[in-house]
């Protein structure tokens, strides 16, 4: 991920908003959906990505179903019923955030 802590204080909530439009991924999955996305403007790297599913796991955002892939043991990772309805309250947030940026950023003048 770039080095900015805007990213940084955001990636649950690109992980949650990723889980919602896709049912479930793995976590290589997840970091390359956000480089396709933002055409590599934004990398998650392994080390920020794994901590962050495995809090959410431990806050019971997620769960996780582990499959086996090519003889390899893979987590996948998909929002519980408490994590859907936390990615529509950070969306929410993130949402009014944005707004509330563009205004202080580019302000209209009123005349």
């Amino acid at each position: 991920m770039k080095n900015s802590q805007l990213y940084k204080g955001s990636l649950n909530t690109i992980v949650m908003k990723l889980l919602e439009e896709n049912g479930r991924m793995y976590g290589y999955e997840i970091t390359q959906k956000v480089k396709d996305i933002t055409k590599g403007e934004l990398k998650i790297t392994e080390g920020a990505l794994y901590p962050a599913l495995h809090k959410m796991e431990a806050e019971g955002i997620l769960e996780v179903e582990v499959e086996n892939v090519d003889n390899r043991l893979r987590k996948y990772y998909k929002l519980t019923q408490k994590g859907t309805t936390e990615t529509v309250n950070k969306l929410a947030e993130l949402e009014e955030f944005i707004k509330n940026m563009q205004s202080i950023v580019q302000p209209k003048l009123d005349y």
